[in-house]
C-alpha cells in the first residue's frame, strides 16, 4: 500500500503574489507546511506540484533544502500537474493538499487516510461538507479516481481544482462513479481562518505563530483565537473558497 501526499504551491497569485515564500521567524510559509506534513504517520512521500513559471525555481530550492521532491507542471491546468506528479510514482492512495495551509494537521491527514483506506472508498475529505477551519483541508483519493478525472474532465473548474470532478460525481452527491464520505466535527468551526489568500491572513498567521509557535494542534490555534477573540477580526471578512466559487 502506497500513499503520498502532493502539496500544490506556486509563487504567482492574484491576491497575495509569493505567499508561499513568505517568511515567519526565517521559515518560509512553504517551509512550515512540509514540515508539519512530514509528521504524518502514514504518508510514504511527500512532492510539491509546482509549476513551470521562472519564479518558481525558488519553491524548488526550498524542497532541495528540506530534501523533498517537486515536479513542475502547468500553471493554469492543475489537475494535469496533480496526475502527472503521482503517476511518476504510481501510488495506491493520493492526498492532495495545498502549500497555502502552513498550519495543516498531520493528525486530521492521518485520520483522512485511515477513513479512506479501511472503508474501502474512492474520496474521502473534510471539505465536503466544512467544519473544521479553513486552512484544514484535506482530500484523499484512490490514485484510480485521479485517473479518472484526468481522463474525463472537462470543465475549467475541474481542471483548476483538481478534485470537482471526483467530488461532484461521488456518492456524497448521490452520484454513481465514486463512493464517497465526508469528515466531519460535531462543532462547526469553519467560521475560524489559518489559511493564507490574502495580507490579512498572513498577519493572523505570523502573530499566531509569533506568540505560540508552528508546531501546536489545530484545535489549541482555535482556542488561542478564543482566548484573544479580537485577532478573528484580521480576517474575518474574507469568504472561504473564493477562487472556486469564482
Amino acid at each position: 500500500m502506497k500513499v503520498i501526499a502532493i502539496t500544490q504551491a506556486r509563487v504567482g497569485s492574484s491576491r497575495l503574489p509569493g505567499k508561499v515564500l513568505k517568511k515567519i521567524n526565517a521559515k518560509s510559509l512553504l517551509e512550515i507546511h512540509i514540515q508539519r506534513v512530514l509528521k504524518s504517520k502514514h504518508l510514504d512521500k511527500i512532492i510539491v506540484a509546482t509549476t513551470v513559471e521562472p519564479d518558481a525555481i525558488e519553491i524548488c530550492s526550498i524542497c532541495d533544502q528540506i530534501g523533498v521532491s517537486y515536479f513542475r507542471g502547468s500553471l493554469e491546468n492543475v489537475l494535469d500537474r496533480f496526475y502527472q506528479t503521482a503517476k511518476n510514482e504510481q501510488p495506491d492512495y493520493v492526498v492532495r493538499l495545498t502549500s497555502d495551509c502552513p498550519l495543516i494537521d498531520s493528525s486530521i491527514i492521518d485520520e483522512i487516510i485511515q477513513t479512506c483506506i479501511e472503508g474501502k472508498y474512492d474520496y474521502v475529505s473534510n471539505t465536503l461538507k466544512p467544519t473544521y477551519p479553513d486552512g484544514m483541508d484535506v482530500e484523499v483519493f484512490k490514485f484510480s479516481a485521479l485517473e479518472t478525472a484526468w481522463k474525463e474532465a472537462t470543465l475549467q473548474s475541474e481542471k483548476e481544482h483538481v478534485t470537482p470532478y471526483i467530488w461532484k460525481n461521488s456518492s456524497f452527491y448521490e452520484g454513481s462513479l465514486f463512493k464517497s464520505f465526508s469528515i466531519e466535527l460535531d462543532h462547526d468551526y469553519s467560521e475560524y481562518r489559518l489559511t493564507v489568500d490574502e495580507q490579512k491572513d498572513f498577519e493572523l498567521i505570523n502573530y499566531l505563530i509569533e506568540h505560540i509557535g508552528d508546531d501546536k494542534s489545530w484545535n489549541k490555534y482555535v482556542e488561542y483565537l478564543n482566548e484573544h477573540p479580537d485577532l478573528l477580526k484580521i480576517n474575518s471578512s474574507i469568504k472561504r473558497n473564493e477562487g472556486y466559487i469564482k
